[in-house]
């Protein structure tokens, strides 16, 4: 009940900041309507980046303890990763048509990095927009000296924050429910390869039963 609240609640945020983002925060003075793409696109990018990374330490982490639980996360957080890339990089390329004339643009750090996106790819493609140039454009509140004073207008960082908070609380009911499936999945597995050994044993004792005993003549002439 607590894990379908959760779900419940991250829905309603996500309606309400983007009714936030769409109506209420301005246009943008040189995007227009194209830069309130940026509230999904950020808020699925950072959700790529956690889901990445905690596939990684959940990865590791049944590496070193052989727990199966370790590895529901990681299979959770992989798939759900590979979902929130999808959505970062489609929410890019609605934006990048308008704003810079194309879809998609190779010579482009991020997204060339986000392209080749892997665990240890993960501060490349955060950092790349800091270490080359190219069309993306670079932090509004992500680096250090931007936090306490964001380059964008107070109404868009708080419709931007407001939806990363909401995808974050419909991404942690989504993690939860396909650690949920994954766990099933494991004890259906388990539960199968056990009824084929216990199958195999019976076949085995059926055999071992079927082969008649030696007569006394044959005991005998041992």
């Amino acid at each position: 009940m607590r894990v379908r609240l959760l779900g419940i609640i991250g829905l309603a945020g996500v309606v309400a900041a983007a009714a936030f983002g769409l109506f209420v925060v301005p246009a943008d003075l040189n995007q227009g309507d194209a830069q309130r793409i940026m509230y999904v696109h950020v808020a699925s990018a950072w959700l790529a980046y956690l889901s990445f990374g905690v596939t990684a330490l959940a990865g590791m982490a049944y590496l070193w303890r052989r727990d199966l639980r370790f590895d529901a996360v990681a299979v959770a957080g992989a798939e759900i990763g590979v979902m929130f890339t999808a959505f970062a990089i489609w929410g890019g390329m609605m934006w990048g048509r308008p704003v810079w004339g194309v879809f998609w643009q190779w010579e482009d750090p991020r997204l060339t990095t986000t392209a080749l996106l892997a665990a240890v790819d993960i501060p490349i493609v955060h950092f790349s927009v800091e270490w080359w140039r190219g069309l993306h454009q670079g932090p509004t509140i992500g680096s250090p000296d931007k936090i306490l004073n964001p380059s964008a207008p107070g109404l868009f960082v708080i419709a931007l924050v407001s939806m990363v908070a909401a995808f974050t609380l419909v991404w942690s009911y989504l993690m939860i429910r396909r650690y949920q499936l994954a766990r099933v999945e494991w004890q259906i597995e388990e539960h199968g390869r056990l009824g084929r050994i216990s199958a195999a044993r019976r076949a085995a004792s059926a055999r071992a039963a079927s082969v008649p005993a030696p007569s006394q003549a044959e005991e005998g002439a041992r």
